[in-house]
């Protein structure tokens, strides 16, 4: 993987004919040791964020040595770069032969359920042995995540006790464990503390003793008008809520961190195809590394790469992707300089999580080049830029702020003043 101090210096160098994914493998490992040094858990990489092999290679060096993965592909993958990696099979839902597979020929012991037919299939599918570990998914609230992910699994609260009693009879010489997951990029620390006392209440009316509690993932990262609470609050919730629950002290407390860890790592520098009015077309789309900013319409930061000047006048543009689809469409705005051309390179920031991981190969296109580059990211959560993305106001909006309105008085006062107009 070549290395680029910027990413300018790579379009001076040759224009891509392919979107290039711009890594910063020094966010990974600056993300990861500030999991491991504030939360008092072990630090299970959710891979589906950023399957990359690169980001799996700096974790291990970082010190990450846990992986939550939900398919064989997925194991294949971290057991490729790490044969002494502990991995859990965090899907609750898998094939029998995805669990004998996992079991058998990569040495995984940790699976998780939200239901008896997968606990008898998975206890099936590894020929009833004796050290798995059992971590049934609870359903929790997803209030302040900006992806709620409590509709397809997860355990409801009136069948969670009898769940819980009979994966705890299972487990013999194993650990039994709960988890959940309060949505994706979760801008509410507080969902961690309300959850886990959700999740403590089913455990003492189950009379069960447990010995994992997993807070899964939901950690935020940074986006244009989405600045979560600093990182700290989500450890002080998450350490509050564990002291609350109806644990003994050798519980052991898991986390399951994929944007947060990845979010930052990557770009995409994308190349501008053609201009109509505010409409520009991009060698990347919605069936490339820009789901989210088609189906959830995230306005990521952009950035001009060009060798030479640019006007200062920034206006809202909308992105169409390279496929004949008409649904390759990204809303945005995303506010670049008025004089963006075809020709042009763009850099869309904070795609380490869910950008290169959600490409296909729709319509023969999809496939990217790798590139390191040694600049900041465009936003951080762990000191390495800025913790917010500046938010360009349309002159209508400059305005409206400009405008000076007096209060009103309040109670009979204000009564008063208003009888008299």
């Amino acid at each position: 993987m070549r290395t680029y101090p910027f990413p300018l210096d790579l379009v001076r160098e040759r224009s891509p004919e392919r979107p290039v994914a711009l890594v910063r493998p020094r966010s990974v490992s600056v993300a990861a040791r500030w999991f491991q040094d504030n939360l008092n858990a072990d630090v299970f990489y959710a891979v589906k964020a950023n399957p990359s092999r690169w980001v799996i290679e700096t974790l291990v060096e970082a010190g990450v040595t846990a992986f939550d993965v939900a398919s064989i592909g997925e194991v294949e993958l971290v057991r490729s770069v790490s044969a002494d990696a502990r991995l859990a099979f965090m899907h609750p839902v898998k094939s029998r032969g995805a669990i004998t597979k996992a079991y058998f020929d990569y040495g995984v012991r940790t699976f998780s359920l939200d239901s008896h037919d997968e606990l008898k299939k998975i206890i099936d599918a590894t020929g009833d042995a004796n050290d798995l570990n059992l971590v049934v998914r609870m359903a929790v609230s997803a209030d302040g995540a900006a992806y709620s992910l409590s509709g397809k699994f997860g355990v409801s609260p009136d069948q969670a006790p009898s769940l819980l009693l009979a994966t705890r009879q299972a487990v013999k010489d194993g650990l039994m464990g709960v988890s959940f997951h309060v949505g994706s990029q979760c801008m509410r620390p507080s969902a961690y503390e309300a959850a886990m006392a959700q999740v403590g209440r089913a455990i003492s009316r189950a009379g069960v003793i447990v010995d994992i509690v997993d807070v899964g993932g939901g950690f935020p990262s940074v986006y244009p008008g989405m600045v979560p609470p600093d990182m700290s609050e989500y450890a002080d919730a998450i350490h509050r809520g564990f002291r609350e629950m109806p644990v003994t002290h050798t519980t052991e407390l898991w986390c399951e961190p994929g944007r947060a860890l990845v979010a930052e790592s990557s770009s995409v520098l994308c190349r501008v195809d053609l201009r109509k009015g505010d409409a520009l077309y991009l060698n990347d789309g919605s069936y490339g590394s820009l789901f989210d900013a088609t189906h959830s319409r995230w306005p990521f930061p952009t950035k001009l790469v060009r060798d030479g000047d640019s006007s200062n006048d920034l206006k809202p543009f909308r992105f169409y992707g390279p496929t004949c689809d008409s649904i390759d469409h990204m809303p945005g705005p995303f506010w670049l300089p008025a004089d963006v051309q075809e020709g042009d390179f763009i850099e869309i920031g904070m795609l380490g999580a869910y950008g290169v991981a959600m490409t296909t190969g729709f319509n023969g296109y999809g496939e990217h080049e790798i590139a390191a580059v040694e600049d900041a990211p465009m936003a951080s959560l762990y000191g390495l830029a800025p913790r917010s993305i500046p938010t360009v106001r349309t002159s209508a909006e400059e305005q409206a702020r400009k405008v000076v309105r007096l209060s009103r008085p309040k109670g009979k006062a204000g009564q008063r003043k208003k009888s008299r107009r």
